[in-house]
């Protein structure tokens, strides 16, 4: 199963920037796992697609859709939870 968190961010926004290194550490503690990042400026029509109404906005999902979606600067634990939730 396929597993991908998608990072919806903008290089303006201040709390994206909290949010960065706390996705860097993860990536590299979880292989399996495809990290995206989505600049909402460039990528209008993918944010639309999710739905993204403020960022930053994470959204976790796997073979069968979205698992979960997290909105503002979220946790590790709690991004964890939603990858292990999702099959990762």
């Amino acid at each position: 199963m396929t597993v991908t968190l998608k990072d919806f961010y903008a290089d303006w926004c201040g709390p994206c920037k909290t949010q960065d290194p706390i996705l860097e550490e993860m990536e590299g503690d979880w292989d399996g796992v495809e990290f995206e990042k989505i600049d909402v400026d460039e990528h209008q029509d993918v944010a639309n697609e999710y739905q993204v109404r403020s960022i930053p906005t994470i959204v976790v999902e796997n073979d069968d859709g979205v698992v979960e979606r997290f909105v503002g600067v979220t946790q590790r634990d709690e991004l964890e939870d939603a990858l292990e939730e999702a099959g990762a």
